[in-house]
């Protein structure tokens, strides 16, 4: 089309070239707490070349970032080696799919394992239980009552179920990184022994207590169990990506020539290559994203996109691997496979968000690092405190101590302060909980990042999602973004009576039908949807930036016909007459772009075409607004035409730009930060790249199949824009979830921590037994990874 483009010629901005790197990908195994992990990122950002190194709990999954050539995932897996955990590199990139579905798997045979794990849990927790019932004097059980019964189940414990427990914590202090392991060895330890030596000297007077480490370690199991299972269920999004991928192709012919037989035959889904034909049942997924061919059908694209409702496919319609197709057999011709189709992009993307941290985990992080030693420290002050101070100057506690406040389990008097202290010590060592700390914040960023992929929301990593919570400024890119990006025709104005409306728009996509703008692609599908046949036609002539003409037969006479702006009609010597001048005035003032229609020697008609907005923009914009959010729009478009957009949106005009090129919207951005506003633009992906980059949050529409638009750090794949709103509720009910984990956390060890010291015996007589500590330690993980969970119950997300 030769009307004059509405986007100014502008170089495009590229972005500043990145330092040759290399990313390593290791699966980590063993870790338990936040401790763990930072031991791991320590070990390997220590290695010479290595950039950075971040280490999730949940996924146990090492992302390195490396100098090229300067190191091997071979002898990073040492490094962690050395740390005490497993780690064997990821082949390729990481993200490979036969990894991850590996991936998978073990995590499902872990969870039936988790089955036998539960029971062994319970059974000790029930057998424990009954040795302190006989204490209450409330009941006795022939032999598992007895003390030597509970002697032998404490021995049975620390060398069967809790043998890893005592292993992995005792390697934890010979590398002089202790975890919560470490722990929970020394506190079940000590328990141990010091039974181990009230049975074997009961001239010290002391009580045995075989059925304190018992009970601490079942509910230690107990907590990890529950624990394992919530952290399955909130990796349940990237599991089910994964878990979508197909397994077979039917590959068949060519199914456009009338020579090819159509008996498919079944291939692996990962032997498929570009260029070939498959064909896809109905009840059948599609094996490789492709270009439908032949056939129609209704596919489910909840998976890609978060709508349920299924789309229907037709010859040239574009189809995505991993979705479902409902009814109606089709044929595709595959544009993408392996790590190359959408539902890979998508996956490699929720893996990588929930890899990254967020700025809020670091002060957890540092915390946790240093949590164990914190620990080990107050219980050797608390053991030192009641043993040369408390004991002696509270002699009547004594009784409440040894008792631990313990439904009134009373111990004889000759025990020994010794044993008090004790016991108050590994109280101490027991209660405190790093894993709360480390667990707050990556659970809940792996539910929320879950929750985005199943609503077509995704998101590069937990920092995007807390950048996105303190957003106080959103722009629009307009064309493509706020408006459709497809130009169509929205009014057509008869100068000359003697035509119709259909006979404008027949003559002059008649005279558009070789050109390919798209203004001419706008006349071409307002005519087809009104089922308008070209006129004969001939002599076509183009004039670039003015207009196009050519000879119509028009009613049985050929007559020229010329389409385009103003001054290509002056410069056909066409008179415009005042009544045509105003219509042209009041269609610009509304931001459309007007084309003249002339037949012979007579303007004719005018076609008014407008780049559409999108049916939610409005109702997007308003919602920011009511959210407290200021918004502005930067368009290369004319100054008329962002007037107009404005006007919809029911923006003021200083709120849109006009004439915007993409270093603009690049300088917009920057002045914005510079005036400490947090500032997110919304593009659709292309021109926009470099302002996306600069911008703290870049949030990219999702066009056609490519979504990998590494400058975006949030992809809308449903390609609507009320997934504005749905990311901005998604990162605030994701942020008050770690804010609760973390107060929790905190809380929970800044209360039990000095009630397990003894801190109200001299006062109320109060304090914990080792066994209770446990069970506190154990139900403050569980309560963290079970907190974030409900954030799927969020009412706002579903």
């Amino acid at each position: 089309m030769p009307v004059l483009s509405s986007q100014p010629q502008s170089s495009v901005v590229s972005p500043a070239p990145l330092p040759t790197g290399q990313t390593i990908v290791l699966n980590v195994s063993g870790m338990k707490c936040a401790g763990c992990v930072r031991a791991v990122e320590n070990h390997l950002a220590g290695v010479e070349g290595v950039r950075s190194a971040t280490v999730n709990l949940i996924t146990e999954v090492a992302v390195v970032e490396a100098e090229a050539g300067q190191v091997t995932a071979d002898e990073l897996a040492a490094q962690v080696a050395q740390a005490g955990f497993t780690a064997t590199p990821r082949p390729g990139d990481g993200t490979d799919s036969a990894d991850l579905t590996d991936w998978v798997e073990r995590k499902r045979q872990e969870q039936q394992q988790q089955g036998r794990r539960l029971a062994i849990a319970i059974a000790l927790l029930i057998l424990s239980t009954i040795g302190h019932l006989k204490h209450f004097g409330w009941l006795t059980v022939p032999i598992l009552s007895d003390l030597w019964f509970h002697a032998l189940l404490a021995t049975v414990t620390l060398v069967g179920p809790a043998r890893q427990i005592l292993v992995d914590g005792w390697q934890g202090m010979q590398r002089l990184a202790p975890n919560m392991n470490t722990l929970v060895a020394l506190g079940s330890g000590s328990a141990y022994l010091a039974s181990v030596v009230a049975l074997g000297f009961p001239q010290l007077g002391w009580e045995c207590f075989f059925d304190e480490p018992v009970m601490l370690l079942s509910f230690i199991l107990l907590g990890r169990t529950l624990e394992q299972r919530a952290r399955f269920q909130a990796a349940d999004a990237l599991r089910s990506l994964v878990e979508l991928q197909p397994a077979v192709a039917r590959l068949i012919g060519d199914p456009t020539s009338a020579e090819t037989a159509q008996a498919g035959v079944e291939v692996p889904a990962h032997s498929v290559q570009k260029g070939e034909w498959v064909q896809v049942l109905p009840g059948e997924k599609i094996p490789a994203d492709g270009t439908v061919v032949a056939g129609q059908g209704t596919v489910d694209e909840s998976m890609l996109t978060g709508e349920s409702m299924p789309v229907l496919k037709q010859p040239g319609d574009t189809v995505v691997a991993g979705t479902l197709n409902q009814s109606g057999a089709i044929a595709l011709q595959v544009t993408g496979t392996g790590q190359d189709t959408v539902l890979a992009q998508m996956i490699r993307l929720v893996e990588t968000a929930q890899g990254r941290k967020a700025p809020i985990q670091r002060l957890a992080d540092v915390i946790s690092g240093y949590f164990t030693y914190g620990v080990i420290t107050l219980a050797t002050l608390t053991f030192l405190f009641w043993y040369f101070v408390g004991l002696p100057a509270w002699p009547q506690v004594m009784d409440a101590a040894l008792g631990m406040a313990h439904a009134g389990h009373q111990m004889t008097m000759t025990s020994s302060t010794l044993l008090v202290s004790l016991k108050l010590a590994i109280a101490v060592m027991v209660v405190a909980c790093p894993c709360a700390l480390g667990l707050a914040t990556p659970t809940a960023i792996l539910v929320g990042s879950g929750l985005g992929a199943e609503r077509g929301l995704l998101i590069r990593g937990g920092d995007s999602l807390e950048t996105i919570h303190h957003l106080d400024r959103v722009v629009f890119d307009k064309t493509g973004t706020l408006t459709s990006g497809s130009p169509e025709v929205t009014a057509i104005h008869c100068v000359d009576r003697g035509l119709t409306e259909a006979d404008l728009l027949q003559l002059a996509a008649t005279v558009e039908s070789g050109t390919r703008h798209p203004l001419a692609l706008a006349i071409q599908q307002a005519a087809t949807s009104r089922d308008l046949s070209l006129l004969p036609a001939d002599d076509f002539q183009t004039q670039p930036g003015l207009g196009v003409m050519a000879q119509v037969t028009w009613q049985g006479q050929g007559v020229a016909c010329v389409l385009g702006n103003q001054a290509w009609m002056t410069e056909q010597s066409l008179d415009l007459s005042a009544a045509v001048q105003t219509q042209v005035t009041d269609l610009a003032n509304a931001g459309q772009t007007v084309v003249y229609v002339a037949l012979g020697d007579q303007v004719v008609g005018l076609l008014a075409i407008a780049d559409q907005l999108r049916p939610d923009a409005a109702q997007v914009v308003q919602g920011l607004q009511q959210q407290g959010l200021q918004v502005q729009v930067l368009t290369g478009d004319r100054p008329e035409v962002a007037r107009a957009i404005a006007a919809q949106l029911n923006l003021d005009p200083n709120q849109v730009q006009a004439d915007v090129s993409p270093q603009d919207k690049v300088d917009a951005i920057r002045q914005l930060q510079a005036a400490q506003h947090t500032v997110a633009l919304v593009g659709d992906g292309i021109n926009d790249a470099p302002a996306l980059a600069q911008a703290d949050v870049g949030i990219s529409l999702h066009s056609g199949t490519d979504i990998a638009m590494e400058t975006a750090d949030v992809i809308l794949m449903g390609d609507h824009l009320s997934g504005v709103l749905d990311i901005l509720v998604l990162s605030r009910a994701t942020f008050n979830k770690i804010r609760q984990n973390l107060a929790w956390a905190f809380a929970y060890n800044l209360v039990a921590i000095p009630l397990a010291a003894g801190v109200l015996l001299p006062t109320v007589g109060i304090s914990l037994s080792p066994a209770a500590a446990g069970g506190m330690m154990a139900f403050s993980s569980v309560a963290v990874v079970v907190n974030s969970l409900l954030l799927r119950r969020h009412a706002a997300l579903t």
